[in-house]
């Protein structure tokens, strides 16, 4: 059917569809089905909800927007570049997936500006946009005081039916629910189809039920192609749940207006086609070249750039205002933002000569590690229910937990996979935190990936690996780590370090409170070992 005459509204979702159909066809490859049936979605996020500055996207006090379905791109590139932000120009637009352009194959945190987090594999976004919410839920209770909200914001993710059906995303999703993260709100594109085909082949429990079983606020939404305002509606009333994460399952048709190819797998991965493209033109009534944007569409986008300065200069005026009533809280959070470590700070870490008492190198870990704490507030993180054989407790912090936010110590249970991919998270909130994870180190199997991604995506999370020895053969080969090293050294821009003794388990710290985006892995080993004479 011809769409003769268009709202605004529907104008500007068309806008994002075609932008991404037209740059999926100049690339000749793309997945252009998700940003054509989720644009009704993500124009009303982006365009009534979602709070950021084009000019500036880095300003701390942003709402983080996560793609955990991380193939549709072309819908984030078409709404940064449609809202103004400079890193996607129209130009970026035609070079999708291009060698050297800010448009790549899928969201890439360390390309774009806007872009928050590194979607490549699935499941991956929506445990990052945990992390994202834990970090502002421990940043609001460490530095908000009464008339003074300096930290306010929200994590948003749109995920996908294999976002949902990855392991990692349930890992991270119960720990969410556990910790009632009520400012993270999860929009999931249901839309019934994945590579092979209908996911009623392979995936067909009940989602909602799922999510309401690990604790979150779950709604529906049975229009997602056409009913904004239950749309807008579902997302307001999930912000007004505060103990509790929300989902709202949102159905759409994958590959909306294309006449011969939505609501099928042939649209997921895959070029319309010229044919196609024109059928769907007419279909929808989009009557303009490739990679136009009606002049009425762009300038209701770009009011963005408006709505975005003046939200960061009200943050400013808060932020001035918390500057002279508490001084010294701005100053270190102010600090924090920077990425400075305090003065001195590698003051307090401890040395050793030959006559000191051999330890093993995880009680080394466990003084340093203390030690650092004691001296960066910034360093946060737990294990993977392994905290009194990794020895990575913070003494005298209590946990993060529902209403204990500011504590240090995160209790990630376990769930090895989870617990890396949500320390991604913390550590590219881009609030100067230093998350740390621990497991043993035969378990890096189980998290491999997340490990990938931190050096990937430059976030310098730090992986404490006990039980790095032969020694273990009385628990058998599973928990014999005789190859594991070698492979994490495979793995480009991770630093991977296996002290000897407690100055190199000094030292090894040191390498990483340095160099914030580098990850780094030790690997530490239970028997007690000598300390080694200095060169």
């Amino acid at each position: 059917m011809v769409v003769a005459t268009q709202s605004l509204d529907q104008l500007c979702i068309n806008s994002i569809r075609f932008l991404a159909i037209d740059a999926v066809e100049k690339a000749k490859s793309g997945h252009p089905g998700l940003p054509m049936g989720a644009a009704p979605m993500a124009y009303v996020l982006w365009d009534r909800i979602l709070r950021f500055n084009p000019k500036n996207p880095y300003w701390f006090n942003r709402d983080r927007f996560v793609l955990s379905a991380g193939h549709g791109c072309m819908l984030q590139y078409a709404l940064l570049h449609l809202t103004g932000f400079d890193s996607v120009s129209l130009d970026e637009l035609k070079q999708f997936r291009q060698w050297g352009s800010k448009t790549p194959g899928h969201p890439e945190n360390f390309e774009t500006p806007g872009v928050e987090v590194t979607t490549g594999p699935l499941g991956q976004g929506i445990c990052n946009a945990v992390g994202l919410a834990m970090a502002e839920a421990h940043l609001a209770a460490k530095f908000n005081k009464p008339g003074h909200t300096l930290v306010d914001h929200y994590s948003y993710a749109i995920v996908g039916d294999g976002c949902n059906m990855e392991g990692v995303s349930g890992e991270a999703c119960s720990l969410a629910g556990h910790l009632g993260l009520g400012k993270l709100i999860a929009l999931y594109d249901d839309n019934h189809i994945s590579i092979d085909g209908s996911t009623d082949i392979s995936f067909t429990e009940d989602v909602s039920k799922r999510f309401e079983a690990y604790g979150w606020h779950v709604q529906h939404v049975a229009d997602g192609n056409s009913d904004l305002d239950s749309i807008q509606q579902a997302i307001e009333a999930a912000k007004a749940v505060t103990d509790r994460p929300s989902m709202i399952k949102v159905t759409t048709t994958i590959g909306y207006g294309s006449p011969n190819k939505a609501n099928t797998a042939g649209v997921h991965g895959s070029a319309l086609g010229e044919a196609e493209i024109k059928a769907t033109r007419d279909n929808l009534g989009w009557n303009h070249d490739p990679f136009t944007v009606p002049e009425d569409a762009l300038a209701h986008f770009r009011q963005a750039i408006e709505r975005g300065a003046k939200a960061e200069a009200e943050w400013q005026e808060t932020l001035a205002a918390y500057r002279s009533a508490y001084p010294q809280e701005a100053a270190e959070f102010e600090r924090m933002l920077r990425g400075d470590l305090p003065s001195g700070w590698d003051q307090v870490l401890p040395s050793y000569t030959p006559a000191d008492k051999g330890l093993a190198t995880r009680q080394h870990s466990e003084i340093t590690l203390n030690a650092l704490a004691g001296a960066l507030p910034e360093m946060l993180g737990g294990s993977a229910d392994l905290t009194h054989s990794n020895l990575t407790e913070i003494k005298g912090e209590g946990n993060f937990q529902r209403g204990t936010y500011g504590n240090r110590n995160l209790r990630f249970g376990v769930r090895e996979h989870g617990m890396g991919a949500i320390c991604n998270g913390i550590a590219l909130h881009q609030s100067g935190l230093i998350p740390y994870c621990a497991t043993f180190l035969v378990f890096a199997d189980y998290m491999r990936a997340a490990i990938r991604l931190s050096a990937l995506s430059e976030a310098g999370v730090i992986y404490v690996m006990t039980h790095d020895s032969v020694g273990l053969g009385e628990d058998g080969p599973t928990h014999q780590p005789v190859e594991t090293i070698a492979s994490l050294r495979a793995i480009p821009n991770l630093t991977v370090i296996r002290p000897a003794d407690g100055n190199e388990t000094s030292g090894a710290y040191k390498v990483r409170s340095q160099t914030t985006q580098i990850p780094n892995s030790d690997c530490l080993q239970p028997p007690s070992l000598a300390q080694l004479r200095g060169q």
